[in-house]
């Protein structure tokens, strides 16, 4: 069993520029629209109630918040450091324009520079699936993602879907991940899925 045993809060920067120094490409960028669950699920899978704060108002967020987190195999106690990027929500209508052109530049910029980066977290409301701002994110994270990163994409909230929904779901995206936070359905899959993923980068 794969379990996060250790997690904290290391800083917030506004842009890749004060984004700390890493030597390791170590680094797991969680991005997401607006109000689909990020910071919860953070919170879940690091079984902290309060690590990534959850705002009462969508896209509240606009840092770039590291975390450093330790992952456990129980079955080798061999353990693997790593660090959560929590990104700012994106494609939320009621900031102002000017400042959602600048937010969005430099989140564009932080995911393209950030060689760091090994793994590319895509999060997507299950009730959602097709909208314009997720598939063009998708685009662009396959456009821009470099042979060393992988792009994992998970559904949330399936909480919400009925059985039919969700195995339809499952057809059109079998590589996806599925999870519900409140239910913890998917979540011991995600830090499986992370751990080997960041373990096969160490070989």
């Amino acid at each position: 069993m794969i379990e996060i045993i250790d997690s904290s809060f290391v800083t917030s920067a506004p842009n890749i520029r004060l984004t700390p120094e890493n030597e390791y490409q170590n680094e797991v960028a969680f991005m997401a629209r607006s109000n689909t669950g990020k910071s919860s699920l953070l919170n879940t899978l690091t079984k902290r109630k309060s690590l990534a704060k959850v705002s009462a108002t969508p896209g509240k967020t606009r840092l770039i918040n590291y975390f450093d987190v330790v992952f456990a195999d129980r079955e080798t106690n061999e353990r693997l450091s790593a660090k959560f990027v929590d990104l700012p929500g994106f494609g939320y209508a009621k900031v102002a324009k000017s400042l959602k052109t600048d937010w969005e530049s430099n989140l564009t910029g932080f995911i393209a520079e950030r060689k760091q980066i090994r793994i590319f977290v895509h999060l997507i409301d299950c009730r959602h699936p097709d909208l314009e701002i997720d598939r063009s994110v998708d685009a662009y994270l396959h456009e821009i993602c470099s042979p060393d990163q992988v792009i994992v994409t998970i559904f949330t909230k399936i909480d919400k879907l009925n059985q039919k929904e969700l195995s339809e779901l499952k057809k059109r995206f079998p590589g996806a991940i599925m999870v519900s936070n409140t239910k913890r359905r998917g979540v011991d899959a995600i830090v499986e899925h992370l751990y080997r993923l960041l373990k096969s980068d160490e070989q």
